[in-house]
């Protein structure tokens, strides 16, 4: 499809998981879809929820896999193979633990991290050269096991701080859409509040 640019959001499907911390990449793409006025619909044959988009002369899909994180590289490979978008126009949003709650840091590419969905994808794609955007989450000081802290749900001043972080990622998300990943990193990686953001 001509100018389709496809724009992933990793999480959880579920109540259970809803505006957990490990569901700040489904949050963005949330964010996308109300600021664009769109609707999702599921797919059962990608097992994603997807949001069609039209924006100026470019066709956005916004996806959620619906696989649970681990295989998250399910969905996103059958969507890419049906829908042929190259992974020039390809951009994952994830939560990121490494990084401070308040942190965005776009990349063109680069490692997993550590991070299982982004391992998924790259198991899937073949290839780790693909956009990433990481959401920062912040772990609790010294711990290692941070599964409890992932799918915990945010605190009230966390939640506040996280709408801007959402609001920033998604302007950094059309940032890249209009003027391209270096303009993108350039505008919004860094801390949300920060001069720049």
């Amino acid at each position: 499809m001509e100018n389709l640019y496809l724009i992933v959001g990793l999480g959880n499907p579920g109540a259970d998981y809803a505006r957990t911390r490990h569901n700040a990449g489904f949050q963005m793409v949330e964010r996308l879809a109300r600021r664009w006025g769109v609707g999702w619909a599921y797919e059962k044959k990608f097992n994603a929820r997807l949001a069609w988009a039209q924006r100026n002369a470019q066709r956005v899909l916004l996806c959620q896999p619906q696989t649970y994180m681990n295989a998250s590289g399910e969905a996103v490979g059958a969507v890419l193979a049906f829908y042929r978008v190259p992974l020039a126009r390809v951009l994952v949003a994830v939560d990121d633990a490494d990084l401070p709650l308040g942190e965005v840091r776009l990349r063109p590419g680069g490692g997993s991290g550590g991070h299982h969905g982004l391992e998924s994808i790259a198991g899937h794609l073949g290839t780790s050269e693909y956009a990433r955007q990481r959401i920062g989450i912040g772990r609790q000081s010294g711990a290692r096991e941070i599964t409890g802290h992932v799918l915990g749900r945010f605190s009230s001043t966390e939640a506040a701080l996280l709408d801007k972080v959402l609001t920033v990622a998604s302007d950094q998300a059309e940032t890249w859409l209009d003027a391209g990943i270096q303009k993108a990193m350039n505008q919004f990686n860094g801390v949300v509040g920060d001069p720049g953001n």
